[in-house]
């Protein structure tokens, strides 16, 4: 047909349709790797990497390992390559990975639930002053992580970790990271239920096993019994929240489809149920859905929260039980809300069988290979030898004998691990940073004790809750959008027009008291510099501004822009 004015359509050169295909879900028949991380895992399986590293890499170094072991499998054992010194934020989105990567690891100690008896946590010391040069970073994940481990070094460490019941397996990677829980299980006399069970039986059926290690991207689990709702389980894959069922009793509520990063989203109830008996099981349900239909085909959009917030709930757990359990779950009741603001456990509490339990606070996380070691001393001498960590960066010495608290108490100050912190040092969190992470921008453990030093000396009389969370990058390892102040890391412009280290600022997040994402002043971004000016300021207005009882969240969602700028 020739082209008249009425068909131009007939003269224009036919476009090439394009399609993807699909969003490389296994169940849906799409196997075919669509990108390079979905190759090297059908490659080869993640777990596979640990006998090259103790038969080649440790043996011929650093420069025989294979790239996509080297930035790929090797997580799967929880090792990443930390960032070369030297190179500032303007080039980690510039820079090439083997331009990045400096010849010395991360290694992540997985922690599943924060519980070490101390044999355990004096090993980590050990090791950390022996291979790590005496670093140690207790993370909000109840993980404890080491820097400056050298390839060669590996295949002993994992023989002084397992020797006391401690690996590094599946600690990162496309498959299931810790498994973090109440660090006062079965201890707090106020707990719904001890999910201690739950937590061990995953690990041992599940953790290290190839039926999930090969997930469209990490998968995160909480599991709580305690009604401080006290690991953050808005933001997991999964979660278990404990609730007393008016029928059934103690159980856990289940929730799916929460995380941060870019995309943050709460996660949702699935309106179940689930006796402590079926958590493994309904656990592995969950896990299966994100194997099977999960995004595999954008890195981007390869969390089980995106597949939910398509889904939706319903669909969610229809799946689960029609595909997965074979079975319906149980309606039960949502959680009622925490019992106090604080979810930290810091400070004196009683246990149940009538001890004490003692939290304290180290700076931001950060710790050492002889305070470690210390610690477990203290525990020996004044409890029975059981410490917990949290989901908070901070550490818990359990089974105190009254007369002993006080003495406790004191020798934690004296190492500067204080049970009584301000408000600052108690609510200020920061990710590991520029310091090591090849993602990061800015600095923020440093900055982060700092402030927390300013702070306290600008501020003696500030006596709230309050949250200030440091993140070096976007991807949120320090949960800015939950924070009452989130901080989050980038370039920015000083007075001079000189490009320095700085934040964007997120203010009043939250979880558990009506959880949401902090709010965003428009422009509003302040200098490395300017940070403990820029704090101060924001507080004296939320004290002279706020109604009785109001929390700072509240204070920041109703206040001007001006107030907060």
């Amino acid at each position: 047909m020739a082209a008249t004015p009425q068909n131009p359509a007939a003269s224009a050169p036919r476009r090439k349709v394009s399609r993807h295909r699909g969003e490389g879900q296994w169940a849906m028949g799409h196997h075919t790797p669509l990108n390079g991380n979905e190759q090297f895992k059908k490659d080869d399986d993640g777990l596979n990497v640990r006998t090259r590293i103790e038969t080649i890499y440790s043996k011929r170094g650093f420069d025989s390992i294979d790239p996509n072991d080297l930035r790929g499998r090797m997580r799967w054992w929880g090792l990443y390559t930390q960032r070369k010194p030297g190179i500032d934020g303007g080039k980690t989105a510039v820079l090439e990975p083997e331009e990045l990567d400096d010849k010395y690891f991360m290694l992540r100690v997985r922690i599943d639930g924060g519980r070490l008896s101390t044999r355990q946590l004096r090993v980590i010391g050990e090791i950390s002053q022996e291979f790590a040069r005496g670093s140690a970073d207790i993370t909000d994940r109840q993980n404890i992580q080491l820097h400056w481990i050298r390839i060669e070094d590996v295949p002993e460490i994992w023989n002084r970790l397992e020797a006391v019941g401690l690996s590094t397996t599946e600690a990162c990677g496309d498959c299931p990271r810790v498994v973090i829980g109440s660090p006062v299980a079965g201890i707090a006399e106020d707990e719904i239920i001890d999910g201690t069970w739950a937590i061990d039986e995953i690990h041992e059926r599940y953790i290290g096993s190839k039926e999930f290690s090969n997930l469209p991207r990490k998968f995160k689990t909480a599991i709580s019994g305690s009604p401080l709702l006290d690991v953050v389980h808005e933001i997991n894959d999964v979660a278990f929240v404990g609730v007393e069922h008016p029928e059934h009793g103690p159980g856990f509520d289940l929730w799916v489809g929460g995380g941060l990063s870019t995309n943050p989203k709460i996660g949702v109830r699935l309106g179940a149920w689930v006796p402590l008996a079926e958590v493994p099981d309904v656990w592995a349900g969950v896990v299966g859905i994100f194997r099977d239909y999960g995004y595999r085909r954008l890195r981007t959009r390869a969390r089980l929260k995106f597949l939910v917030a398509d889904w939706g709930p319903e669909k969610f757990r229809q799946v689960l039980e029609d595909e997965y359990l074979k079975r319906a779950l149980v309606d039960g009741p949502a959680p009622g809300e925490p019992v106090q603001r604080w979810r930290d456990h810091v400070g004196v509490h009683r246990q149940r069988d009538g001890n004490f339990y003692v939290g304290f606070a180290p700076r931001v996380g950060r710790v050492d290979g002889a305070t470690l070691a210390k610690i477990a001393d203290l525990a020996e001498a004044h409890g029975s030898g059981r410490v917990r960590t949290t989901v908070e960066q901070k550490m818990i010495i359990l089974d105190v004998v009254e007369a002993q608290v006080e003495s406790l108490v004191e020798a934690l100050e004296a190492l500067d691990l204080t049970a009584k912190p301000s408000p600052f040092r108690r609510g200020t969190m920061a990710c590991t940073g520029i310091e090591y992470c090849k993602l990061a921008i800015v600095e923020t453990k440093q900055r982060g004790s700092s402030l927390i030093d300013e702070l306290e000396r600008r501020l003696p009389e500030f006596d709230e809750p309050l949250t200030i969370n440091l993140n070096g990058c976007p991807n949120a390892c320090a949960r800015i959008q939950v924070a009452d102040i989130g901080l989050k890391g980038q370039l920015v412009l000083n007075d001079a027009g000189e490009q320095v280290e700085g934040y964007q600022v997120h203010l009043g997040g939250a979880l558990g008291l009506e959880a949401g994402f902090g709010r965003k002043v428009r422009g509003l971004k302040v200098t490395a510099e300017e940070l403990p000016d820029y704090v101060e300021r924001v507080l004296r207005r939320f004290q002279a501004e706020r109604e009785d009882g109001e929390r700072f969240a509240a204070w920041a969602a109703r206040a001007g822009e001006e107030a907060l700028s």
